[in-house]
């Protein structure tokens, strides 16, 4: 029997050839994605709907992408006016002013409709986008006793658009994380972060 000893060099990241550093990168881009990487945005999320009035809960929110017709993002719950939204949001997300029309819209409208709007959001179809939602606008009758009001068509339409903003918001937000995971530098610090050593042709030792 004949033992064969070989010996090979490792490298760290930064010891490597730039164009070996590039071949490391792009080796690394797929698993980077190899957890359940939107869990953060999903809490940042549920957050923000609930400061808006929004119900929804993890297993509601639905999402596709994102490079193919028909992706997009959405949830089902319910809502219904929630006092201090808008001051509310802009202190848990100061610089997004998307997030404030949407909450500034939603306290307008229920103003203007004695803050009784109340909504019901179903997913629909094999499709994950916004318009792929079933909205059910109606009025919280509680200590009302006009019975024949009715929901408007500026009522409806508006609680409608403006949750659909609300999805059209978490998807972009979803497609930022995206990007940004697969970006070379958020593959390089995860590669710096576990002190990965790597043979001289960039593969992980």
């Amino acid at each position: 029997m004949q033992t064969v000893v070989r010996k090979i060099n490792t490298y760290k990241f930064n010891e490597l050839p730039k164009n070996i550093q590039s071949d490391a990168i792009d080796y690394f881009r797929e698993d980077n994605l190899d957890y359940e990487w939107w869990d953060c945005v999903y809490e940042d999320f549920e957050t923000i709907c609930s400061i808006m009035g929004v119900k929804t809960a993890y297993k509601k929110i639905y999402f596709s992408g994102f490079s193919s017709q028909g992706d997009g993002a959405c949830f089902e719950g319910t809502y219904s006016y929630k006092r201090g939204s808008v001051k509310a949001i802009k202190e848990f997300a100061p610089l997004d002013k998307t997030l404030h029309d949407i909450a500034l819209n939603l306290a307008k409208l229920q103003r203007k409709s004695f803050y009784r709007l109340e909504a019901s959001i179903k997913q629909s179809g094999h499709y994950y986008h916004c318009y792929c939602t079933n909205i059910e606008v109606s009025l919280n009758r509680e200590n009302e006793s006009r019975d024949y009001l009715s929901v408007t068509a500026e009522q409806e339409n508006g609680i409608t658009e403006y949750l659909r903003d609300l999805m059209k918001w978490l998807y972009k937000t979803l497609e930022n994380e995206y990007n940004y995971l697969q970006s070379d530098e958020a593959i390089k610090e995860t590669i710096e972060a576990n002190d990965y050593d790597f043979t001289e042709n960039g593969r992980l030792f």
